[in-house]
């Protein structure tokens, strides 16, 4: 049995991914066996909702115990340090999105990960799903991407790291379809708390991400390509967290990580750029990965 611990438990995937692996089931051999969770009601609670056999204090007392970990904070600021005694210990790790608040400590990381040749995997869930994956094949028989846009709840005003918290899921789908290239963004806020960030890829695509900061009704993607556009309101999986989950315990299995590093770091260095122009009101560049 794959032996699965999860650190954070504020965040509801916790309990989401507790559920679908112990109470579910739905990945033949792998069990979340431990949680340490931010504060001890939060631990507790998703266990009892997970039946989740093991609360510890510290992250670095399920090591000996776990095969791999999630790490699960609604603030990606905290993700890196969670993560540390785990690195040592050299326990491969699923690290939820955002990978990380600040994209120079993400390559330091990453960086000792591959030294150590510690499996680390992030992603959001969002680009995983049965509707966007059909998505995507229809955006490929429509040839060359020209330009593409999202629309999804962002609160640029959120103390998760404003537009880090939910916009990592349009910055996923967007560089998931137009590529990791992208050399500069520009955020234009309005008012009500919504906003628009731009992107421009080298190639020469450009996009829009649009930020509903109360007014959303999920995700929507469309795309304008060569050969007509291609458009999307996105549906979530029966069970939204099972692909994700499938992903993540694949790795811990084999020791084979799903992305490539640089694919994770494009996605912070996105973020890390729009949230200096929601600062200043400027295009900011991007900075390389």
């Amino acid at each position: 049995m794959i032996r699965v611990g999860i650190v954070g438990a504020e965040n509801s995937h916790c309990a989401a991914i507790a559920k679908t692996l112990n109470v579910v089931k739905a990945v033949p051999g792998c069990r979340v066996v431990a949680i340490c969770g931010e504060t001890r009601a939060f631990a507790e609670k998703a266990a009892e909702a997970g039946q989740v056999p093991k609360i510890v204090r510290r992250p670095a007392d399920m090591i000996g115990e776990v095969d791999g970990v999630m790490i699960d904070h609604r603030h990606a600021k905290y993700h890196l340090e969670a993560a540390e005694p785990f690195l040592a210990a050299r326990v491969p790790m699923f690290i939820d999105k955002p990978f990380c608040f600040r994209l120079a400590k993400g390559k330091d990381f990453l960086a000792r990960a591959r030294r150590k040749r510690v499996p680390v995997t992030s992603f959001s869930t969002v680009p995983l799903s049965k509707c966007f994956a059909g998505f995507r094949k229809a955006v490929a028989k429509a040839g060359e991407i020209r330009a593409l846009a999202s629309f999804g709840p962002v609160d640029l005003r959120s103390k998760y790291g404003g537009i880090f918290f939910y916009g990592v899921h349009q910055v996923d789908m967007l560089l998931s379809l137009a590529g990791p290239d992208v050399k500069a963004v520009c955020v234009n806020r309005a008012k009500g708390g919504d906003a628009v960030a731009t992107l421009f890829w080298a190639g020469g695509v450009i996009g829009s991400m649009h930020c509903m900061a109360a007014r959303s009704t999920g995700f929507q993607v469309s795309v304008a390509a060569a050969g007509g556009n291609v458009a999307a309101q996105l549906q979530s999986d029966p069970h939204p967290y099972l692909a994700g989950a499938k992903l993540f315990c694949k790795m811990f299995k084999t020791g084979q990580a799903p992305i490539d590093h640089k694919e994770i770091l494009a996605r912070v260095a996105v973020l890390e750029a729009m949230a200096k122009s929601v600062k200043t009101g400027r295009m900011t560049k991007v900075a390389t990965v």
